[in-house]
């Protein structure tokens, strides 16, 4: 399944299901992983790694409480560095679930299927990560509970014009929609997890999440009912998150920040370092655990064409960026836009990220890049690091640069925020490692869905391409 060209099955159509599978085989394939397998050398050398850069996290988060926030690069008029560069990424890199599971699933597009789990739990990763952003840039993230509306005798109440408390809101939101989501999702696998356990202590565990499920008419017509539901309420999130956290920059008057076209570039380009970061994991994941016959081809091939085209709505926000910029008038847009960026100190990041997301995303249009896996993990890495870049440029080169020009200033990352960042992917990849080892990866329910809908259409067309053979439980 590694070749640069698509496998048609007897029908002529690019399979979302390699041939040959039955019930019983999806269900012992996807839960061996958890259930049966011994913890594979990769998987031991990857955690550890995680793990390491966890605590190096831990260690510079301890550093930050003592010192404060005066270890980090920011200062005078740059009071906004690494730490909401990296929020906004990792907000980015979580829309990609919620697209895959909520907006697909609407629009019943079946090649989702093996993928929204895996997704859906890089979602919740993500956020948790940028969750803590504006936390630890509050300076005393102890008191982050003043943040909320919560009655108190201090008549303390949130400024409802911060963009930070628009934040608390859209991120607490979007986090708990999409952890109820991807746990209704969950049930009947931890279901199936808690019959096929050997060990006593799984059986306890697993049976207490699945909440009692025996897949009985009712528990499926609620567990259906549910799962709609939710995905029609995360659906409008995946516009709405990323443009409260946009209004964080176009609500004020800074050059290069007050712009309309931001909202729905920042949408698509969640959209776009999301898909890249579920292709970046998942190309690796399938090809280690032999899981090529369910992440196919068409997977690859879909979403690198979801990546095309909303690598081009970013590049067209650039053009629209920059047009508006010399249309409208205004000597210090102008300034900044056509001026600073292209030739001041931060030009070399400005074309750097013009290359890996304009550019590069252009090779998605040949099918050979979109369905080879190699080149697409490549492609996928360098938009992502074009992604975070975007989000420095818009951040730093905007404030670096002030209204009085005898306040202009430069910024550069301390090691401090480096070793922040670096231990948020730590974080990241740890949550990641522990979710392989203890929870499906693939909906086990939703594939044996897939295979009787393969069945089906495949006895339709004069001939079964998959038969589904008998039900396991």
């Amino acid at each position: 399944m590694a070749q640069a060209t698509l496998r048609h099955d007897e029908t002529g159509d690019v399979p979302v299901l390699g041939p040959g599978h039955t019930y019983g085989t999806v269900t012992d394939k996807i839960s061996s992983i958890v259930l049966t397998e011994p913890p594979r050398p990769g998987w031991i050398f990857g955690f550890a790694v995680s793990f390491v850069l966890l605590l190096m996290f831990l260690f510079a988060v301890l550093n930050l409480l003592v010192r404060g926030i005066g270890i980090w690069g920011v200062n005078v008029p740059i009071g906004w560095g690494f730490d909401i560069v990296n929020f906004v990424w990792w907000i980015g890199i979580g829309h990609a679930g919620t697209l895959i599971s909520a907006i697909l699933l609407l629009l019943r597009q079946d090649w989702r299927t093996s993928i929204n789990r895996f997704a859906e739990a890089m979602t919740l990763f993500a956020v948790s990560c940028a969750g803590l952003y504006p936390l630890l840039h509050l300076g005393r993230p102890w008191l982050f509970y003043w943040l909320l509306p919560y009655p108190n005798t201090m008549a303390l109440w949130p400024q409802w014009r911060s963009p930070l408390i628009f934040d608390v809101f859209a991120v607490s939101t979007y986090a708990t929609v999409s952890l109820l989501f991807w746990y209704v999702g969950l049930i009947p696998d931890l279901a199936t997890l808690r019959d096929r356990a050997k060990s006593r202590i799984g059986k306890v565990i697993y049976g207490f999440l699945a909440m009692g499920w025996r897949g009985s008419a009712r528990h499926w017509h609620r567990y259906r009912t549910a799962y709609l539901l939710l995905a029609g309420l995360a659906t409008p999130l995946v516009v709405s998150v990323h443009t409260i956290v946009a209004l964080d920059f176009t609500v004020g008057i800074i050059p290069g920040w007050h712009t309309t076209i931001f909202p729905p570039y920042f949408v698509a380009g969640a959209i776009y370092s999301g898909f890249a970061m579920v292709l970046t994991l998942s190309i690796p994941l399938r090809s280690y655990y032999g899981l090529k016959d369910f992440i196919t081809d068409k997977h690859l091939d879909n979403m690198a064409k979801v990546m095309l085209v909303t690598g081009l709505i970013v590049t067209y926000g650039y053009l629209m960026e920059a047009f508006m910029a010399w249309y409208g008038g205004n000597p210090y847009e102008e300034f900044m836009i056509l001026k600073d960026r292209p030739t001041g100190p931060y030009a070399h990041t400005w074309w750097l990220l013009l290359l890996c997301n304009c550019t590069i995303v252009q090779l998605f249009w040949f099918r050979y890049f979109r369905t080879h896996p190699i080149w697409l993990w490549v492609i996928s890495i360098v938009i992502n690091i074009g992604m975070w870049l975007e989000r420095y440029v818009i951040v730093v080169t905007s404030l670096h640069a002030d209204f009085l020009p005898s306040s202009w200033g430069m910024y550069h990352g301390t090691i401090w925020d480096y070793m922040t960042y670096y231990g948020s992917i730590g974080l990241f990849l740890t949550l990641l490692f522990l979710f392989i080892r203890v929870l499906p990866v693939i909906s086990i329910t939703e594939m044996r869905e897939l295979v009787h809908e393969v069945h089906e259409r495949g006895h339709a067309r004069g001939g079964p391409a998959v038969t589904p053979g008998t039900a396991h439980p």
